[in-house]
C-alpha cells in the first residue's frame, strides 16, 4: 500500500465528539477514486471523540486512528500524524469542521501539477470568507500582521489549518509547540516555495474553541522570538552532490 498510496490526510482532534464522524465522511467523500489514507490524531480527548473514531474503522478502510497517551498539543498530533504518514504528499486539515475537506484535491493538485516550480513544497489555504467572530477575526489579523512583518513570509493567514505539502519537507522542519503556525516561514527558511490558495471557512460544528485572543498572544509573542532566532541560525547549502 505504501508504494502506490497518493496522499495522507492527517487531522489533530481534541475533544471533537460531534465532529470527528461528519469529517470523515467529508474527507471520504472528497478524495472518492484516490488511493488515500486518512489519519486522525486524538491527542488524549476527555470526552467519546475516540469512541467516536473506532465505530467509524469497519465503514471507512482508509481511516487510521493514533492516541497520544497524554495531551501534547495541536503541533504535536500533526507531527504524529506526518511521521506514521505513508503517503509522499500530506494534507492537514483542522478537526472542529470549520475547513472543507472538499478544497483537498485542489490544494493537491496545485502542489503537484506538472507546471509547478521546482522548489514549491507547501500549498497553503488562505481562509477567503471566515465564520469566526468578529473579535476572534480582528486577533487573527492583528497577529497576521506582526508575524508577517517580522518573518517576511508573505502569510495573509497563518491561522489557517488546511494545507498540503511534501512530506520529506515536514520532517525535515524544527519541531517546536505551535510550529504549525509557522510552517510557510520555517518551509521558505529552508530554501522551498510556498503558495496560497483561497478555501472555504466554515461554522464550527459541535464543541467549542480550544483557544482565545489573549492566550494565543502570549503564546505568540515567545515564538515569534524563537522562530526569528531559528530563521537567522539556519544555513542552506541549497543541496548537496556526491562525487
Amino acid at each position: 500500500m505504501a508504494e502506490t498510496l497518493e496522499f495522507s490526510v492527517v487531522v489533530p482532534v481534541h475533544n471533537e465528539s460531534g465532529n470527528v464522524e461528519a469529517l470523515a465522511r467529508e474527507i471520504a467523500t472528497a478524495l472518492d477514486g484516490r488511493a488515500y489514507e486518512m489519519i486522525f490524531v486524538d491527542d488524549a480527548s476527555t470526552d467519546e471523540t475516540r469512541s467516536e473514531l473506532a465505530a467509524l474503522k469497519e465503514t471507512f478502510p482508509a481511516l487510521r486512528i493514533l492516541s497520544h497517551r497524554k495531551n501534547a498539543g495541536q503541533s504535536r498530533a500533526i507531527r504524529t500524524g506526518v511521521q506514521a504518514a505513508r503517503g509522499r504528499v500530506v494534507g492537514t486539515l483542522d478537526g472542529d469542521g470549520q475547513n472543507d475537506p472538499a478544497d483537498l484535491p485542489d490544494l493537491y493538485r496545485a502542489l503537484t501539477r506538472q507546471d509547478a516550480p521546482e522548489k514549491l513544497a507547501m500549498v497553503m489555504g488562505r481562509r477567503a470568507s471566515r465564520k469566526d467572530t468578529a473579535w476572534k477575526r480582528f486577533g487573527s489579523r492583528f497577529a497576521n500582521s506582526i508575524r508577517k512583518r517580522m518573518l517576511r513570509d508573505d502569510c495573509d493567514d497563518s491561522g489557517c489549518g488546511i494545507k498540503v505539502l511534501k512530506r520529506e519537507v515536514y520532517l525535515a522542519l524544527p519541531y517546536f509547540d505551535h510550529m504549525h503556525r509557522y510552517m510557510p516561514a520555517l518551509v521558505r527558511a529552508d530554501g522551498y516555495d510556498v503558495e496560497y490558495m483561497d478555501v472555504n471557512h466554515r461554522e464550527r460544528g459541535a464543541g467549542r474553541s480550544k483557544y482565545t485572543n489573549f492566550g494565543r498572544l502570549w503564546a505568540a509573542l515567545s515564538d515569534l522570538r524563537g522562530v526569528t532566532w531559528l530563521i537567522r541560525r539556519r544555513r542552506n547549502p541549497e543541496g548537496a552532490d556526491e562525487i
